[in-house]
């Protein structure tokens, strides 16, 4: 029997792959996407070209690699204070609201405690000029910095650059096919959009449950990396709606959030290293079963990650190259039945020519029980 205002997993699982595009793929511009999504996580440079595959139709590498080049999205660090795709209208207008997050975890970190002495904001005011005419790896920015600080760490005095000042990863890193190192330059003089006005953190809030809900304050703070978020919900009253989880904890969604049908069919999505929608609740069962631990490889992105099967994660993929071939060799925790292991070997052969349409494809399902 229903209980009114409650909601299940799969209630939470079908809602929240219905924001994140998942249920189905979106017909939106690149932009529209991003900015719906409020970014993709993307410290693997080519990851964010997958997760939007999987959530659009006809979405080409072209589309996102050109707005990248253009100046109209980038790469910036943001939520949790890691690096994101996002809009360059949403980079100014972001960044200010996480300044908080991001210093902070510099301030956890040992380049902080090496600068102890330190007058920071000459730091970020003498980096604010090399970065706004010029894009710097951290080696190189610490070094410039060093002749100004010369008793002090180079590396040190980089980081608290990149941490505490607005700055963007330039191309060609994040262009799908192409390859360079991390380069800095100063956010405000690339986009050549001024930081916003004033944070709006109820705003914030608002669009994380537009991407990720229904949520509690919980989830919102582990997708952001800001505390006292309580203090927001309580302020928004009756713009949200409240609805209980399975464990008895207030869920806020949006009054015209979509919330589908528990038994709406879910197909098969491969998703890139980490991807948002398996990182951005403090409680991850809507969408990973048994605490499983999400994988976060190392890499450039585009060429292993996650799968979804039923909406749940399911399993691993790993996509590799030789003498004219890709392989994708799939990894499941269990057998899959058959129409699910068709339908899941059909998606992978669209993924394969997609990231390597010159190659002939192959596909290899592992299930967990014939791995050796």
């Amino acid at each position: 029997m229903s209980v009114p205002g409650l909601l299940g997993p799969r209630a939470l699982n079908r809602a929240t792959l219905a924001r994140q595009l998942l249920l189905g793929r979106a017909r939106l511009p690149v932009p529209g996407a991003l900015e719906h999504l409020v970014g993709l996580q993307a410290q693997a440079p080519d990851a964010p070209y997958v997760g939007l595959w999987s959530r659009l139709e006809d979405f080409g590498t072209g589309q996102l690699a050109r707005l990248i080049e253009e100046r109209d999205a980038v790469r910036v660090p943001l939520m949790r204070a890691t690096v994101h795709l996002v809009t360059a209208a949403d980079c100014a207008a972001l960044r200010p609201l996480v300044q908080p997050v991001l210093a902070q975890s510099f301030a956890s970190q040992q380049f902080a405690r090496r600068l102890r002495g330190v007058d920071l904001d000459a730091v970020i005011d003498a980096a604010r000029v090399l970065l706004s005419e010029s894009q710097l790896t951290r080696a190189e920015l610490g070094a410039a910095l060093a002749r100004a600080w010369p008793n002090r760490d180079p590396i040190s005095l980089a980081y608290a650059v990149t941490y505490l000042l607005p700055v963007i990863q330039v191309p060609p890193r994040g262009i799908w096919g192409k390859r360079g190192p991390a380069r800095w330059h100063a956010a405000e003089s690339w986009t050549g959009r001024p930081a916003g006005g004033p944070p709006a953190p109820d705003q914030l809030v608002l669009r994380y449950l537009a991407a990720f809900g229904p949520a509690t304050i919980k989830d919102a703070q582990t997708w952001s990396g800001l505390t006292r978020l309580q203090e927001i919900a309580d302020r928004l009253g009756p713009a949200v709606r409240r609805f209980r989880d399975h464990a008895g904890r207030v869920l806020l969604d949006l009054p015209d959030g979509p919330r589908p049908d528990p038994g709406t069919p879910a197909p098969p999505r491969f998703l890139p290293e980490y991807d948002n929608v398996l990182l951005s609740h403090a409680d991850r069962s809507r969408i990973v079963s048994g605490n499983r631990p999400i994988p976060l490889p190392p890499g450039n992105g585009g060429t292993r990650g996650t799968l979804l099967v039923d909406g749940f994660f399911l399993g691993t993929w790993h996509a590799t190259r030789s003498a004219g071939k890709v392989t994708l060799r799939i990894e499941t925790f269990d057998r899959l039945p058959g129409p699910d292991g068709d339908a899941v070997a059909g998606e992978g052969m669209r993924l394969l020519r997609f990231i390597a349409p010159q190659l002939k494809p192959d596909v290899i399902l592992v299930p967990a029980t014939m791995r050796s």
